[in-house]
């Protein structure tokens, strides 16, 4: 049976673009989806498939204490798309590990350049497309 105190706790985690701490992170999240064709064959009745290749889709939500994205915005204005590498890691004190991911070849899908209302905080989140996941610490079984 697990034990519920090893369960990772996201106020543990962190996140570097291009080497620089986000310290108002509050939420990321990276994906990797399968693209499939479908195959069907003579004599099964069910589809099956094959992998064709790959999206990596991700996001991050950050709370609004700095211009994030500025630079980001201000480059595809004058039609280049501005790519930054990711480092996200999650360790808690309880867990059996560290878990840290690399990605690579982010490009930020938008941007939101303001976004407010009184007295609510500021948050925004960026959403991404990404060309390779590379894991840099795994939490093994125990």
């Amino acid at each position: 049976m697990p034990d519920g105190f090893r369960v990772i706790n996201g106020t543990h985690g962190a996140l570097w673009e291009d080497g620089n701490a986000l310290a108002e992170v509050s939420a990321f999240q990276v994906k990797v989806a399968k693209n499939k064709s479908s195959l069907n064959f003579c004599g099964q009745m069910a589809e099956d498939s094959k992998v064709t290749g790959i999206k990596i889709t991700g996001s991050m939500t950050l709370h609004k204490i700095y211009t994030r994205g500025s630079d980001d915005v201000e480059q595809v204005q004058a039609g280049h798309d501005l790519r930054k590498t990711l480092v996200g890691a999650l360790k808690d004190p309880d867990a059996y590990g560290a878990e840290r991911i690399s990605v690579y070849g982010v490009s930020y899908d938008e941007v939101t350049v303001m976004d407010w209302a009184a007295a609510k905080e500021g948050s925004i989140t960026i959403p991404f497309t990404a060309t390779s996941v590379k894991y840099l610490d795994k939490i093994e079984v125990q």
